[in-house]
């Protein structure tokens, strides 16, 4: 069976190799099923044998396909498939189906130079809302680097790989085996440069090296080997990508240089974070540098630096060797110590159990109300009565009323100081969607075609074609061009492959030779004269090779009439 005609769990034909990695083949492929287009992943033979890793590849592609949003590639199926190798042994070969995007990769785009940093801060924040999405998920992605980002042919940026790069960390493999793997260490963080515990902060390291590289052409860092890569990341300071391209902004410089930190409490603390500050860069304006309790929470407090005097006592409390110079207070002391501090211990506990909760907020405090279903006036007003200011901001939505407040930032309940800006999400309705000219797609194409733009697909009818092939469609509804919103229904009217022949015994040969020919059937037409009868005006069809009913296109049909020589009439008499 060759490649082209395979099939992955009895429903994705694998097609044309579109991709190769490190670690795996990526093939365009069909779900034989629901016939639409798809990518299928193949696992290198050589990455499979190991059980334990394909235990938890299929665990993470598992995670992966919990994750839908319009920035990550769809993980639509995961599994095994039993192979035959060389000499006749079976194995098993894990795979991914993931939904197929047209587009170029942020590595080929890269190659041809560096990018506007207007066009790499809008890139950069695409791929920070999926890395957002992906972390409130606790998905770590791990492995974030240009190629596994892709850019499709409306500009918009899809993640992929969410997941793989995690089994492979998980493995116990040395740096120069990930290496060999993921084919870089260009993008390690320093973590991971030193084999230590990574987390969300790892990706955020990794997206600032990718927003380095598209803003100079090139990584931070480079050497000769992967090892010597690694090290860099761990103790050496990058340049500033203005110092490679002059059209970087300082505020763009900063953003950078701080993703790039080595300490990881040092650089952004989330995705959301990160993002905000490249926004802002991108406008022109140096982010301010919050300091560290500002931002803490979701990976607590950095370690404490042990100070000297600090390791000279614990030294002197663990080091039995050292000999004391004083001798132990009296014990009297020592009771009226304990005394002392049981005394407020029970005040302190006393005091708090006397508390009378209140709910009322003291002067220097707001709680952001609730303004959903408020039209924008009034939850302008409603923020200004609590000494609150608002700002709008137009989102699309499929379920809010236009005109209706979806959501704030910060969330109702939030407790914020006076005079703080409210973020309010006005609904703009369902976004727009002009419906996309089907017509000579096939049914996949057509169905993955409306999935991009937004659309739905709703009811696919059949109808008789003497020209367009089966399942090719033939029309929409709504039509082509047609304005629409997303998330709307769009049936479809595709081609049969077949026409219908009519019964055309008994008539003129002529006029049933234009009917069967015309441009409603257009099939093939054969008279067969039959000597046997005498021929009659008209040549009327005596027989029709074809039944009346559905027939394949352009089939040939045979006529035939009476063509023998006409019998002399009887004298009468």
């Amino acid at each position: 069976m060759t490649e082209d005609t395979r099939l992955v769990a009895g429903r994705y034909q694998v097609g044309e190799l579109v991709g190769r990695g490190g670690m795996s083949d990526v093939h365009k492929g069909v779900d034989t099923r629901l016939g639409r287009t798809v990518a299928i992943k193949l696992l290198k033979t050589s990455l499979a044998t190991d059980p334990v890793f394909r235990t938890r590849f299929r665990q993470e592609a598992q995670a992966a396909a919990r994750m839908a949003h319009p920035t990550i590639v769809r993980v639509f199926d995961a599994g095994e498939e039993t192979i035959t190798g060389p000499g006749g042994a079976e194995a098993q070969l894990p795979f991914i189906v993931m939904e197929y995007v047209e587009g170029t990769l942020l590595r080929d785009i890269i190659k041809r130079g560096p990018l506007d940093p207007s066009e790499a801060v809008r890139i950069t924040e695409g791929i920070l809302t999926a890395l957002e999405y992906s972390h409130r998920a606790g998905v770590v992605h791990r492995d974030i680097k240009p190629g596994n980002v892709m850019i499709t042919k409306t500009g918009q940026v899809k993640v992929m790989d969410f997941g793989i790069a995690r089994a492979i960390s998980d493995s116990s493999t040395t740096v120069a085996q990930t290496t060999a793997i993921l084919g870089t260490a260009s993008y390690f963080s320093p973590e991971q440069a030193k084999g230590e515990t990574v987390d969300a902060r790892t990706d955020l390291y990794s997206t600032g090296v990718v927003l380095f590289e598209m803003l100079t052409g090139k990584p931070p860092f480079r050497a000769e080997t992967p090892v010597a890569v690694a090290y860099q990341h761990v103790s050496e300071t990058p340049v500033k990508p203005s110092s490679i391209n002059s059209r970087v902004s300082p505020a763009l410089d900063t953003v950078v240089m701080r993703a790039l930190a080595k300490d990881r409490f040092e650089r952004y603390q989330s995705a959301a974070e990160f993002r905000d500050d490249v926004e802002i860069a991108g406008q022109g304006r140096v982010p301010i540098h919050k300091t560290f309790d500002e931002t803490a929470g979701l990976f607590g407090a950095p370690p404490p630096r042990t100070s000297g005097s600090e390791l000279a006592l614990k030294q002197l409390t663990e080091d039995d060797r050292m000999v004391r110079t004083q001798n132990r207070p009296p014990v009297v002391w020592i009771w009226a110590g304990i005394a002392s501090i049981a005394v407020i211990i029970f005040a302190v506990v006393f005091w708090v159990l006397s508390l009378t909760p209140t709910q009322v907020l003291p002067d220097t405090s707001r709680e952001v109300p609730n303004l959903a279903g408020m039209t924008y006036d009034q939850a302008q007003t409603a923020l200004q009565e609590d000494d609150l200011a608002a700002t709008r901001v137009d989102v699309p939505s499929e379920t809010v009323e236009v005109d209706q407040v979806i959501e704030t930032m910060p969330p109702a309940g939030t407790i914020v100081s006076p005079g703080q800006v409210v973020k309010v999400s006005v609904s703009t309705g369902k976004q727009p969607v002009e419906i996309p000219d089907l017509t000579n797609l096939p049914l996949g194409q057509a169905e993955a075609a409306l999935a991009t733009a937004g659309l739905t697909l709703g009811t696919v009818d059949r109808e008789n074609s003497p020209t367009v092939l089966a399942d090719v469609v033939l029309r929409s509804d709504p039509a082509a061009k047609a304005a629409g919103h997303a998330g709307d229904t769009v049936n479809l009217v595709v081609s049969s492959g077949v026409v219908t022949i009519p019964d055309v015994v008994g008539q003129p040969l002529g006029s049933a030779t234009v009917v069967l020919t015309g441009e409603s059937l257009q099939l093939v037409v054969t008279p067969q004269p039959d000597p046997a009868c005498p021929a009659q005006p008209g040549s009327p069809v005596t027989q029709q090779s074809l039944a009346p009913g559905d027939v394949p296109q352009k089939s040939a049909v045979t006529l035939t009439y009476c063509a023998g020589d006409a019998q002399p009439e009887a004298p009468a008499g």
